[in-house]
């Protein structure tokens, strides 16, 4: 990324954070993924349970492997087992002190917004672990919900490439609305604002371009 390119996500991370902080998270600007990772990481003591959230950005952070490695209990639904374990093991991370995230959008009114395949992603975001920890690029910014879900639309076939689904949209590149098994947007949701239980969602924001 180029100098001038850096400066204007540099802009829009700020901008990110300060409507975030408006609408009651708990957001905080990193310059770049690994500074992310070290924020993440300083959030979380020794010993919590962790859950991941399905994300792109975190992919490219490395964090997974940074968990497996330290002193922590981690929900990983990362791992060769039978479907039927990787469900539970996603019922139980519910119950996780920490869930680490991304988010596919968010808007100028401070939603995050996002399309789950399982929906165990939107759910622990919602409610269940005790702390959220979403780690999303300035790039997620958009001006509203009606744009969120267009973004959403656009990315879904590279979310669905991602995680080796069959869907459509891996065939054109496009989002089809598609009515197969195998579809990844099923779980539409919109949480509007950190208020309810202020300071368990917390915002990183990058000042770069990173994840889908």
């Amino acid at each position: 990324m180029d100098s001038y390119k850096k400066w204007q996500m540099q802009c829009l991370a700020e901008e990110v954070v300060d409507i975030l902080t408006k609408s009651h998270y708990d957001a905080c600007y990193v310059e770049n993924l690994e500074e992310a990772l070290k924020k993440v990481i300083g959030m979380i003591p020794e010993g919590s349970s962790v859950a991941l959230g399905g994300s792109q950005t975190l992919s490219e952070m490395g964090i997974l492997d940074v968990l497996r490695r330290g002193n922590y209990k981690l929900f990983d639904r990362y791992q060769d087992l039978p479907h039927e374990e990787i469900v539970e093991i996603m019922r139980q991370s519910l119950l996780a002190d920490f869930l680490i995230t991304g988010t596919n959008a968010i808007t100028r009114n401070g939603e995050l917004v996002n399309m789950d395949c399982s929906g165990n992603r939107v759910a622990g975001m919602i409610f269940g672990p005790e702390r959220v920890i979403v780690v999303a690029g300035a790039n997620k910014l958009v001006e509203n919900v009606d744009e969120a879900v267009k973004r959403i639309r656009t990315i879904a076939p590279l979310n669905s490439k991602r995680i080796k689904h069959e869907t459509p949209c891996t065939e054109t590149g496009k989002c089809m609305d598609c009515h197969v098994k195998k579809r990844i947007c099923n779980y539409l949701t919109v949480i509007n604002n950190g208020w309810k239980y202020e300071g368990r969602i917390s915002v990183i924001v990058i000042a770069d371009e990173v994840g889908f």
